[in-house]
């Protein structure tokens, strides 16, 4: 979605040479390959591990952080291969994301300012607090060593993780319809009459 935002403004005439169909294959085909190699790691190390703990997790979804601290067995090598593919898999989108916003930012503060600008400014703003807190809550859960894990940190974490983006999309991105602001700010104004 950045890389689409940075050439829809930063390139908007190369926008069909740079947007097609076969370079979205690429992405989409990347982003499920790296993520399926770094969950096909984990499941196949978690599977055969011995458990000598208690067998229940106090998690509203499996998550092997939560299978790998019920194990008896040293994890250390895979605490450490994991956080590594974990650090990749934040690092490569988060980096192309942020490039992409700066460039936009660098793009519009060129640019004389403009009812257009703000508005570029305004969709990208939201897109990136959504973003932030996926990868925020992403990271604060996956990139916790195993031996620190707590079960309510980590289902308060997949909440974020999991609910509260799908969440503030429709709220974040109807603020910029004029009449859910207009309707806001009626709102606003009535309940500072009422104190």
């Amino acid at each position: 979605m950045s890389y689409d935002r940075y050439v829809a403004i930063c390139r908007p005439l190369q926008y069909p040479v740079l947007m097609r169909r076969q370079i979205c294959y690429i992405f989409s085909m990347g982003v499920w390959f790296w993520s399926s190699v770094q969950a096909l790691t984990c499941s196949l190390y978690v599977l055969p591990l011995p458990y000598c703990k208690s067998n229940v997790i106090k998690h509203n979804m499996c998550d092997y952080p939560a299978l790998v601290q019920l194990s008896c067995s040293d994890n250390s090598a895979f605490e450490k291969a994991i956080y590594l593919g974990d650090f990749l898999v934040f690092l490569i989108p988060v980096t192309v994301i942020l490039a992409s916003y700066i460039a936009i930012l660098l793009q519009v503060l060129r640019s004389r300012p403009s009812e257009r600008s703000h508005k570029a400014l305004g969709t990208c703003l939201s897109h990136l607090c959504v973003v932030g807190l996926f990868y925020g809550a992403s990271m604060v859960t996956y990139m916790t060593p195993v031996s620190s894990y707590s079960a309510q940190k980590s289902m308060t974490n997949t909440i974020f993780n999991t609910v509260v983006p799908a969440m503030m999309n429709p709220f974040i991105y109807s603020l910029r319809n004029r009449d859910v602001s207009a309707a806001l700010r009626k709102l606003f104004a009535k309940c500072s009459l009422h104190k």
